[in-house]
């Protein structure tokens, strides 16, 4: 579903050089599967999701980026979206002046829209949303806020969740969902995740810790360092990395 090869790319830093982050990633995801993807801090993870959905500033200087048989590098990130990409942010961002439940039914028609479907009438929306947010314990004055201003940093994980819920994506990035989640928080968000499983629909969660994979459990598990994957194997490979670190795949990285 999901399959990069070989994949350079770098970003231009505040002083204006040139620095390389991504140095040579292959990874594949079919269809059906949740893999995860851990590492330290600056190994290349988030900087993977953001070039994945077309984020400006990062340039992919080798190597292929294919959905679902297409290559997408060089496609704007609406095109992406509206072909099913969807990323969770680590740190979601606030829309001052834009009520939650007005985003949410733009961002679907927009998509919609974009595959010549149909938009989506008010009362419909309204009918989804209702459902979709029961499952997340998110209220309808939550929905009638702004985007993210003044939310926690559960309530605004829950909101990246709902709006998977709601767009339905063919694949999701999941950047450090668990990242300020209490335990409560936590299990809400993983049960929302793990709603979304399909057999065609894949999913990259990306993650410091093992904690998260307790509740939403990958098939596959992949250690990135130094920009590239060094080591994958089966879920157990996470309670490896919990117990012993990733020193020796960064002396593997080097």
């Amino acid at each position: 579903m999901l399959k990069i090869e070989n994949l350079h790319c770098k970003v231009e830093t505040a002083d204006g050089e040139e620095k390389p982050i991504l140095k040579g990633l292959s990874l594949e995801v079919p269809a059906g599967e949740v893999h995860a993807i851990m590492g330290p801090n600056g190994s290349g993870k988030s900087t993977l999701s953001y070039v994945l959905t077309g984020r400006e500033g990062y340039e992919c200087t080798a190597g292929s980026i294919e959905f679902q048989g297409e290559e997408i590098s060089e496609q704007a990130p609406e095109e992406r979206a509206a072909k099913g990409l969807y990323l969770s942010f680590q740190y979601p961002v606030e829309i001052p002046g834009v009520p939650t439940i007005t985003f949410l039914k733009e961002a679907l028609n927009a998509q919609r829209k974009a595959r010549g479907e149909t938009e989506v009438s008010a009362p419909e929306f309204m009918k989804l949303i209702r459902e979709k947010a029961k499952q997340l314990g998110v209220s309808m004055d939550m929905l009638k806020r702004a985007v993210n201003v003044g939310f926690s940093g559960g309530e605004k994980k829950r909101m990246e969740i709902l709006q998977a819920l709601v767009l339905e994506p063919k694949f999701l990035i999941l950047d450090e969902t668990d990242s300020g989640l209490d335990i409560d928080a936590l299990k809400t968000v993983s049960d929302g995740v793990n709603a979304l499983r399909a057999p065609d629909r894949g999913m990259l969660v990306i993650t410091h810790y093992q904690r998260l994979l307790d509740h939403i459990t990958p098939d596959r598990v992949h250690v990135m360092a130094n920009g590239r994957i060094v080591k994958s194997g089966g879920p157990e490979l996470a309670n490896e990395l919990e117990a012993e670190g990733y020193d020796k795949y960064l002396g593997e990285a080097a």
